[in-house]
């Protein structure tokens, strides 16, 4: 796995290892989704110390910091996300998380390292001409943090022309950027399956009706969703994540519930989703005599990046980077990110950033959401200098 090439602005180069240093502090104390409390105060300390107005309580823990030079009129935002997820990590790395059961197992440590280097450099130089706000923000993980920082006046209190974000992503080169206008990360709902049977003694099932037996046979129609009912031109995705139903061979239980996850990239296929599962659920526990109670949880809609602003940053990152730095033929992907809430109230650009595509099974090259993932610490000078580029070039 070797780095991209890709310049690094002096100011960043001389705080690299203060970027790497803090990037592992917050690795190795994770906290989950409305729990960012040490993490929220070490972003507002920073921030007041570097000259930023600083706003918290937005979603909670959430931090807003805002920087002024000149008389410029453009207004422009960029978000990092600060949550950790609920899992026990096993890399067995110096930094590792101290905290059983919290990890950061999607590199949002990375993100806020990254855009605090950035700030930084852009509070000492001061040389762009608008307003800059800064917004860390809580709860990415599922529990639409920022769905909330916008529904509480994320906008109206610090209007934005733009607003930008990025993701870190595993199997792709370290330090390549890939840019995308339109849909870049698809939709994610979450769906809970309740199906009520008859419980009793499993040596006499034909006096119970199987909720286990239901759970089966729904699983394998959902199957025939995406592969007989969605248009093969269009993209989704139907897990079942979690089935659960008893606790002894020889009973029946009177309930099993399944955990489903499901993606989309257009409106009206995640629609249809949501109807047919919907449909085939009741459908299959009526079949058997039983019932089925859905509980469908609308969680993120598609990343959608506005053209004109995405246009924008991929010419400011070809002529800084050249396009060896850049990812040929970027295609959309099937994760989901609740940057979505923003990008529909303000036109903006969501990018990816190579983490790696080494060793799959730990590190860098380790996808997200696994309890082996690492944030790869060499494309933290890379990433926080193309955000300072990119405030001076926005706001010129």
């Amino acid at each position: 796995m070797s780095l991209i090439p890709a310049p690094v602005l002096p100011g960043i180069a001389h705080e690299a290892d203060a970027m790497v240093a803090l990037r592992r502090q917050i690795h190795a104390n994770p906290e989950l989704g409305y729990q960012e409390f040490a993490t929220s105060d070490l972003v507002a300390e920073r921030l007041t110390r570097w000259g930023f107005e600083v706003h918290r309580g937005l979603g909670g823990t959430g931090v807003v910091g805002t920087l002024r030079c000149g008389d410029g009129s453009r207004r422009m935002g960029i978000r990092a996300d600060m949550d950790a997820l609920p899992m026990t990590e096993t890399t067995g790395l110096p930094w590792a998380s101290r905290h059983a059961g919290r990890m950061h197992a999607c590199g949002h440590d990375g993100h806020t390292a990254t855009l605090l280097a950035a700030a930084q450099l852009l509070a000492v130089t001061k040389n762009f001409n608008g307003s800059l706000h800064l917004i860390f923000q809580p709860a990415e993980e599922g529990l639409q943090g920022g769905r909330k920082m916008v529904d509480e006046g994320l906008f109206d209190l610090f209007p934005c022309d733009a607003v930008f974000a990025y993701h870190n992503e595993p199997g792709f080169p370290a330090g390549r950027f890939g840019f995308l206008s339109g849909v870049i990360y698809s939709s994610s709902d979450t769906a809970i399956i309740t199906v009520h049977g008859k419980g009793g003694h499993g040596a006499m099932p034909h006096t119970t009706v199987d909720p286990i037996l239901v759970a089966a046979h729904l699983i394998l129609a959902l199957q025939t969703l995406v592969s007989r009912e969605v248009d093969p031109n269009d993209m989704a995705v139907v897990t079942v994540g979690s089935l659960h139903s008893g606790d002894a061979p020889n009973v029946i239980p009177a309930t099993a519930e399944l955990k489903l996850t499901i993606r989309a990239r257009r409106p009206e296929v995640r629609a249809f989703l949501r109807d047919r599962i919907t449909a085939m659920a009741q459908a299959q526990a009526a079949v058997h005599g039983a019932r089925a109670e859905v509980d469908y949880q609308w969680k993120s809609p598609p990343c959608i990046n506005d053209r004109a602003v995405t246009e924008f940053a991929h010419r400011i990152a070809l002529e800084e980077m050249g396009a060896q730095a850049l990812i040929p033929d970027m295609a959309p992907l099937q994760a989901s990110d609740d940057f979505a809430f923003m990008l529909d109230a303000v036109p903006g650009c969501y990018f990816i950033v190579g983490n790696g595509d080494g060793k799959p099974g730990t590190g860098p090259g380790c996808m997200v959401h696994n309890t082996g993932y690492d944030f790869n610490d060499d494309i933290l000078p890379t990433t926080a200098s193309f955000w300072v580029t990119l405030v001076r070039r926005y706001l010129a």
